[in-house]
């Protein structure tokens, strides 16, 4: 139409200039006879075959041979833009079945130079997308390497041949024709049976490229799982569940649990970057270091201060449904989906999206991601020398390694004086004279737990770990460390120089908000962690728990707290604000550390040595002790045995406020409050067991007591 137009717009001069010509011709020979034609047909004069001549006759056939040019241009173009439409809509419906059919296609491209008896072999792979015939993959296979040209551009072929013996490793890692429901294999993990939980996601789909081609290979994952811990499999990722919970810890089972409590068909899927299902962190710097057990390591069962034994695991694998049957399950059920991390969040798709590139929808999300250890800057800045030679404590697999080091080293040297770094002194500790093994513990501060006891029984504290086998460092700053002669060498600021094989830095958490830039949730400058609302929401169907939790206390103000206890009441809440309860956080969450069997604290609220405290002792007996407060309540985690019975409220003496300065040597058992502004904020009990409802009651009533000696008889500490 476009060159139809551009002839016409050259040759309309042309026409016009002949039409006027003849006019000036006929009215000149009418002037000439003096007389005017009585009839001049004007078509004649234009366009006319009487009079026109060859300019004329040449103007017709351009037109018209334009026209019939501009007709055929026009109708190939329209049907061939018809043609193109019709393919690509046929294209577009066919992806599914070039997907369900992909997998067996590229078997028989990369197999035909070795043999082809493989091909049946690598067809009943995706026997379970159509479970009711195992033999329908083989004949679709040949339509499919038909098919796979047509995508020049798609990466997973481009793969196989790299990987030779497993087609199926390459073609998107979440796609695997080895599941037993649902033919849709976008969201699929790699098909390695059982390997997913322990292994790291790395050599997830290795297994899978030795499960292909033989057949023998199977019962090898199923024994890696059992050993790697009581995981749950998982083959295939849900694409949708009702209840998210981002993390593996202590927090989203709590949750989990009370989420089945309140919807007993809800489903609920955890997602953890950890290769273990959910499991206790106190015991791996307290009870697991006790044991008398050489396969501790393995079995990770431990025996309490009161002899009785538990595994560090909350639930064993028969609590846990795998993920792939999560959507079928009738009744619902907890699912657990180990060894993935969530590394984008879609606030406003309601979708997360895995390290494999799988996305998962939700109709509410619990964020429950803990903290990651912190390490010192210097200690980062000394190479990969140094780093190879240094723990950060946190989760199994650091227990499982640093037990391995303790036993094939001859020094260890602990940074950090706090509740880690004390408890992993006094566990080692206790090795010291059976593996010959020297332990060092150094601190900023002047004593251990320098930033929460008191100084006078911080010393006291510090003499304690002495007594266990550790040599204290105190007030010590590290300046800089190196690796010379297959040592470490640890400069202080000060000039002293130790040397020792291995460290363990101990020096506290940083709370881990990876996913607050992809999903916009706000993160507090002061405190760290995602700031949440009373109900511990982020957004409206987004909730946060655990040490990632920023919240608002309305005693104590913004605070985010890094305990066992905290984890599991505010997971709790949180599993109960998911499903409807709209409940907000009132609990004064507690703590406590032990150093070894005869020496323990539980500690509530803000309890910071730069507050003022006071402090009441008492003698204690045999029964003042963690070994004899877990015989008597039955269990190692105190917080689990910690009931909310109502606690009287201390009633103010009128008799002046004590002295703080009288203090003994020996402090067996007592009280210590911190204060701020005369109103109690904090409470440490000192050896005093199963008391913590009184101590949360002093906390929540906020009043100001002006003889504290009275409120210490409520915990009883005089009683024998």
């Amino acid at each position: 139409m476009l060159k139809c137009r551009t002839v016409w717009k050259k040759l309309a001069p042309l026409a016009r200039a002949s039409s006027t010509v003849c006019r000036q011709n006929v009215r000149r020979t009418g002037l000439n006879n003096s007389r005017i034609p009585a009839c001049v047909p004007v078509a004649h004069m234009s366009t006319g075959p009487a009079g026109g001549g060859r300019e004329n006759q040449l103007y017709v056939l351009l037109v018209g041979a334009a026209c019939v040019g501009g007709a055929i241009y026009t109708y190939r173009t329209v049907k061939g833009d018809n043609q193109r439409y019709q393919d690509r809509i046929d294209e577009i419906s066919s992806r599914p079945y070039k997907r369900a059919t992909e997998e067996p296609a590229t078997p028989i491209q990369s197999e035909p130079p070795v043999i082809p008896e493989p091909e049946p072999e690598a067809a009943p792979s995706p026997e379970p997308q159509a479970a009711p015939s195992p033999e329908e993959p083989s004949p679709l296979a040949p339509d499919a390497a038909v098919a796979a040209p047509i995508e020049t551009t798609e990466p997973p072929p481009a793969d196989e041949p790299v990987v030779v013996a497993s087609p199926e490793e390459s073609a998107e890692p979440p796609a695997a024709p080895v599941v037993e429901e649902e033919p849709s294999p976008p969201s699929e993990p790699s098909p390695a049976e059982l390997t997913e939980p322990p292994p790291a996601p790395v050599v997830e789909s290795e297994p899978a490229a030795a499960e292909s081609p033989a057949e023998p290979t199977e019962p090898q994952p199923e024994v890696v799982a059992e050993s790697g811990g009581p995981a749950p499999a998982s083959l295939k990722v849900p694409s949708h569940t009702p209840y998210l919970l981002i993390g593996g810890g202590t927090a989203s089972f709590a949750a989990a649990r009370s989420i089945r409590a309140r919807d007993p068909g809800a489903k609920v899927l955890i997602v953890t970057d950890e290769p273990d299902p959910p499991y206790m962190r106190p015991p791996l710097s307290k009870e697991l270091w006790f044991s008398n057990d050489p396969s501790v390591t393995e079995t990770l069962r431990f025996k309490q201060w009161n002899g009785k034994e538990r595994s560090i695991y909350f639930q064993p694998p028969s609590f846990y449904i795998n993920a792939e049957e999560l959507d079928g399950a009738e009744n619902g059920g907890v699912a657990v989906l180990t060894g993935k991390k969530v590394v984008h969040m879609d606030v406003r798709g309601n979708k997360i999206k895995l390290d494999d590139d799988t996305e998962i929808s939700y109709d509410k999300c619990l964020i429950a991601t803990g903290g990651v250890p912190r390490n010192l800057q210097v200690i980062e800045r000394a190479g990969e020398e140094v780093m190879k030679k240094t723990t950060l404590f946190r989760k199994i697999e650091d227990f499982k390694s640093l037990d391995k080091v303790s036993r094939n080293i001859k020094s260890i040297t602990i940074i950090g004086g706090g509740f880690l770094g004390s408890e992993l002194a006094c566990a080692l500790g206790r090795r010291s004279t059976e593996y010959d093994l020297e332990v060092v513990q150094m601190f900023p501060e002047k004593g251990n737990m320098g930033k929460v006891l008191p100084e006078y029984l911080s010393n006291w504290t510090t003499e304690k770990v002495k007594s266990e086998g550790v040599k204290v460092i105190s007030e010590a700053l590290v300046k800089s460390v190196v690796c010379k002669d297959d040592k470490l060498e640890i400069k202080l600021k000060d000039g002293r120089l130790v040397k020792t094989d291995h460290i363990v830095a101990a020096v506290g958490l940083e709370p881990n908000v990876d996913l607050a830039k992809s999903a916009g949730l706000e993160v507090d400058s002061d405190f760290g962690g995602f700031r949440v609302n009373a109900e511990l929401q982020a957004r409206s169907n987004i909730w946060v728990a655990g040490d990632a939790a920023c919240f608002y206390d309305i005693r104590l103000g913004r605070r985010r707290v890094e305990h066992h206890d905290h984890a599991v009441v505010s997971g709790r809440l949180a599993g109960e604000n998911m499903t409807g309860a709209n409940k907000p956080y009132w609990h004064q969450s507690m703590f406590w550390s032990d150093l070894g069997p005869d020496v323990g604290y539980e500690a509530i609220g803000i309890v910071d040595s730069s507050l003022p405290t006071v402090g009441v002792f008492a003698k204690a007996t045999a029964k003042d002790t963690p070994k004899a407060a877990t015989e008597k309540s039955g269990t190692g985690i105190r917080s689990e045995s910690e009931t909310e019975d109502t606690a009287i409220s201390p009633v103010a003496s009128l008799t002046p406020a004590p002295n703080v300065g009288q203090h003994k040597d020996e402090y067996g058992k007592g009280v210590i409050f911190y204060l701020r502004d005369k109103v109690v904020v904090g409470i440490i009990l000192w050896n005093v067991f199963n008391r913590m409802p009184i101590a949360r009651k002093i906390i929540k009533d906020g009043e100001e007591h002006a003889d504290l000696n009275e409120v210490a008889k409520l915990f009883n500490i005089h009683d024998d």
